[in-house]
């Protein structure tokens, strides 16, 4: 169960933290995985390890922000394998400031980023599903899309989008065979969040308030996104997968 031989997918932000966990996963059940992001040099070096291990994977750099390389992207993914079966749009940016000293460039950044960005995957991507009449969409989201927090309101405001995003096309997109889900993870120990992981106080909060007492590893999202991504979750579409160690649930 859950193997994805001759799967073709892209996962944006694949060079590090959650993406990079799911490329490995979706790889190790044999999908041909095209790891993007926008620095061609940390791509690369991650599709080299995955090929010495005896998987399928290409680097692709591109700015998820900009509509006119995720469209030469996708058709040059499609026009080398034939198909793009599965899209996770994981890339995301953080910017940090109270709401009075938030510059509207750089909400817009994030928004561009987190929001816009998975929109404009979804909509090249959808296009080759469409014509498959088979697919996967599998949307980053986060436990902040539901939960407020203090100077990250660019980040909410994109997360609470992606959600709704997914909602949405798992309406308009459901009768063509393509399913559109969301992982929502809580803290995980990737590289965004090294500075928080490195504050003691902040540490020992997130251990006492997560019921399992730790940080999420990046590794253990890839299982999620392999189940979300093979043929046996065909009859979820819609859905939040929430993954945070109880976090959200624990008053």
């Amino acid at each position: 169960m859950f193997r994805l031989d001759g799967k073709t997918a892209l996962i944006s932000g694949a060079s590090r933290g959650l993406g990079w966990g799911m490329a490995k996963a979706l790889a190790k059940q044999g999908a041909h995985v095209f790891l993007n992001g926008r620095d061609a040099a940390s791509l690369e070096p991650r599709a080299l390890e995955l090929v010495s291990d005896g998987f399928l994977a290409t680097a692709i750099a591109f700015d998820v922000s900009q509509p006119e390389d995720i469209q030469r992207a996708v058709d040059q993914i499609v026009s080398a394998n034939g198909s793009l079966d599965i899209l996770i749009a994981n890339a995301g940016i953080q910017h940090r400031s109270p709401i009075v000293d938030f510059s509207e460039d750089q909400f817009r950044r994030v928004m561009d980023t987190n929001l816009i960005g998975v929109w404009l995957l979804a909509k090249e991507a959808s296009k080759h599903m469409i014509q498959a009449h088979s697919g996967r969409i599998i949307f980053t989201g986060s436990i902040t899309a539901h939960l407020g927090r203090a100077t990250i309101s660019a980040y909410i405001a994109s997360k609470g989008g992606v959600h709704a995003l997914a909602r949405q096309l798992a309406v308009e997109l459901g009768d063509k065979g393509i399913t559109t889900n969301v992982i929502s993870p809580g803290y995980f120990s990737t590289e965004m969040n090294e500075h928080l992981i490195a504050d003691k106080d902040f540490n020992e909060w997130v251990c006492s308030r997560v019921p399992v007492r730790r940080w999420g590893n990046p590794d253990e999202i890839g299982a999620a996104a392999v189940f979300l991504a093979s043929d046996e979750s065909a009859y979820i579409n819609g859905h939040v997968l929430t993954m945070d160690g109880g976090f959200s649930i624990s008053m």
